[in-house]
């Protein structure tokens, strides 16, 4: 077995380094476009009276970045070649996702809104495999050219971790003699409604509570009559973009939605299969970050005339930590090129359980590396003049949203003891 990272790879990150030090760190030190990344990130990023909101200023140094790498051939590494991508493969952005992280803040990766000057952007992939061809010609060129932004509505006020018990339903409805469907509900968490064009909304449409069919998404236009953002929900980590949304007699066309009808959990399964190895990838980059920050402040620091790092209390947490990084890496990287090793659509039920496994303990032990780099700082590790809390509130996010821990574990107990089967939930 090769543990070498792919030639094509390290020659890409070696292009990446260089685009970042030629193009997006003078951005990022242009005029005062260090206060997003210093101390007074939250502050500067946060429009505190507009419901929390991420402030415009912020997002548009963001997309100036994103012009840049996409104008520079990086941005959509992991796209399909015919959406204009490279093809990137898992295993290549788990390597790039980790190696990003572990540069720490800045322009050219700030994982509190997912962007990277190599985008992530699962809904690609998902709109690849499962749209048909009529909904490929539909909306793949408003994807293309981000005419199409779209919200993920899955989660709801009283169903997170089970959406098969799902309170959102649409029913058949004719509307000035156009079939179409009628959509009543609530969703929570739907990140991006404030920029979001379209809502991937999920409805049962058929079935019961409990039952994996039956479910579908809609895509549905976020200014439609009856869609409403109620609220904004405020953070451990602010800004914040994820509102609590209400449908009531939202009305779509009949062809409004993506995949097929009843199906639409495998979109879902899709989506979280891709963003739980890549927020493994880089909560392991973040815990490397933070790591090799405190072996090199353990260094330099000399209180009682000797450096901090000759303290065995200093280097034992440090050492398992380096350890469980290691280990851990492994894990990510076997995972993502068994990954690469099957169709898409196989992923869910032959290796889920080991997506699970990276994604649960990557973000546990980046939280513990955020903690004790604080802890081996000291009273500037708790300030926010050092980035530890910020990595620290921000990934301790990872351990709830995508599957909360609990529930991964439960995933891999399902498979550990024989409770889940290696084959699909919902047969077509």
């Amino acid at each position: 077995m090769d543990f070498d990272i792919p030639k094509e790879t390290q020659a890409f990150l070696e292009e990446l380094d260089a685009f970042i030090e030629a193009k997006i760190m003078p951005l990022q030190n242009k005029d005062d476009n260090q206060r997003f990344f210093d101390h007074r990130r939250e502050h500067a990023r946060t429009d505190w009276d507009n419901d929390g909101i991420p402030r415009e200023e912020w997002e548009d140094l963001l997309r100036e970045a994103i012009k840049l790498a996409d104008e520079a051939g990086f941005y959509r590494y992991s796209w399909p070649k015919e959406l204009g991508g490279r093809e990137g493969s898992q295993l290549d952005m788990a390597i790039i996702r980790e190696h990003l992280a572990a540069k720490g803040l800045g322009l050219f990766n700030d994982l509190q809104n997912e962007h990277s000057v190599v985008g992530n952007n699962p809904f690609v992939q998902l709109f690849k495999e499962f749209a048909t061809p009529e909904q490929f010609a539909r909306d793949s060129d408003a994807l293309l050219n981000k005419k199409m932004i779209t919200a993920f509505g899955l989660t709801e006020p009283e169903h997170g971790s089970d959406a098969t018990h799902m309170d959102t339903v649409a029913v058949p409805h004719e509307r000035n003699g156009q079939a179409g469907w009628l959509i009543n509900g609530e969703k929570m968490w739907t990140t991006g409604m404030h920029i979001a064009t379209h809502c991937m909304t999920f409805a049962r449409t058929s079935g019961k509570d409990g039952d994996a069919a039956g479910i579908t998404c809609f895509i549905v236009p976020t200014d439609t009559p009856g869609l409403k953002v109620e609220e904004y929900l405020w953070t451990f980590n602010m800004p914040t973009d994820h509102p609590r949304v209400s449908f009531k007699d939202v009305w779509v066309p009949e062809d409004s939605y993506w995949g097929q009808i009843g199906y639409g959990l495998r979109l879902g399964q899709s989506f979280v299969h891709q963003n739980r190895i890549r927020q493994a990838a880089s909560s392991l980059g973040a815990a490397v970050y933070c790591l090799n920050e405190s072996v090199d402040y353990a260094r330099k620091r000399k209180p009682f005339g000797k450096p901090l790092a000759t303290n065995q209390a200093i280097q034992w947490p440090l050492i398992e930590l380096a350890t469980q990084i290691e280990m851990l890496r492994l894990l990510i990287r076997k995972t993502a090129w068994e990954m690469d090793r099957m169709d898409h659509k196989e992923i869910e039920y032959k290796l889920s359980d080991k997506v699970s496994m990276c994604n649960y303990w990557g973000n546990r032990l980046c939280c513990e590396a955020a903690d004790r780099a604080m802890q081996v700082h000291g009273g500037i590790g708790y300030s926010r003049h050092k980035p530890f809390e910020h990595i620290y509130r921000h990934h301790r996010r990872y351990r709830i949203t995508e599957g909360s821990e609990e529930i991964q574990m439960r995933k891999v107990g399902a498979y550990l003891f024989g409770f889940m089967a290696r084959e699909p939930r919902i047969k077509d």
